[in-house]
């Protein structure tokens, strides 16, 4: 999850200004926080505090609700950090409800769910709970289902090769070639146009400051794909403590210390 706010942070400065290579400056003055940080806590803070997932009996309805009260209390005071038109609608709506949207946001705001989860089919179902009060297409689930799924796999030791062909057989495509994807690649905020991309980013990466450049380079809508790329980058090769410390002075105290508080429960930086 730390990993998913450092690319936010990072890609924030290069979503509207594609640099197409790895040598970038990757904090600057145009660096900040956005509404991929934003939600990325808010699902956190909504899985922490539903009771039932400290019990055999997980309610998924409790962490549903949770995940509607926590991206609404959240979205209300960060309300211009870059939400769409109709995820914001939802947010200051009396009586949200889903809007059936496929867009990446489903993705970039999941990686917390691994870590309340005790195996593969409990992360599937904790991500459908946290999609669907918004994302409730099959794309939109299917895009945060693969980006959970994938940050668990590495999570529980599988290699990049394991990764891989589960996230083919279940999710997509990711034969990309590279030097293309660099060149081509567009603004995408759809699930399927941008999450595929993402995964493939850390595939190919061999380190994460690596995969955090790698995905900047092949430019599109930056800010989300790095926070989905680096999400998983994160936990398969932790989270060096120079990026978190540079990272973490873009956020204000109390996403800080959301973020500290996730740190209490998972230690993933090296030297």
């Amino acid at each position: 999850m730390i990993g998913a706010i450092i690319g936010d942070i990072a890609g924030s400065s290069y979503e509207f200004h594609n640099k197409r290579d790895k040598n970038v400056e990757l904090f600057s003055k145009g660096s900040k926080f956005t509404d991929d940080t934003v939600m990325t806590l808010a699902i956190f803070k909504a899985l922490k505090e539903s009771k039932s997932l400290k019990t055999k009996n997980v309610d998924m309805n409790e962490v549903y609700q949770n995940a509607v009260k926590f991206m609404r209390e959240y979205g209300r005071k960060y309300i211009d950090c870059g939400f769409g038109g109709m995820f914001k609608k939802w947010v200051l709506s009396e009586t949200p409800i889903p809007y059936g949207s496929f867009g990446n946001g489903s993705a970039m705001r999941v990686s917390a769910v691994p870590y309340f989860a005790r195996n593969l089919e409990e992360v599937k179902k904790l991500s459908y709970a946290v999609t669907t009060p918004t994302h409730n297409s099959d794309e939109g689930i299917l895009g945060a289902e693969a980006v959970a799924v994938a940050v668990y796999l590495a999570k529980t030791g599988k290699n990049k090769q394991e990764i891989k062909e589960y996230l083919q057989e279940n999710y997509y495509n990711l034969d990309f070639d590279y030097e293309i994807l660099k060149k081509e690649n567009k603004f995408n905020a759809t699930c399927q146009g941008s999450v595929p991309q993402a995964l493939y980013c850390f595939l190919i990466s061999d380190g994460f400051e690596d995969c955090l450049r790698t995905t900047i380079s092949i430019g599109g809508d930056t800010d989300t794909l790095c926070a989905i790329s680096c999400a998983i980058a994160g936990e398969y090769y932790k989270v060096p403590n120079n990026l978190w410390k540079e990272a973490g002075s873009f956020l204000d105290e109390d996403l800080y210390n959301d973020a500290n508080d996730f740190l209490l429960r998972q230690n993933g930086f090296v030297d």
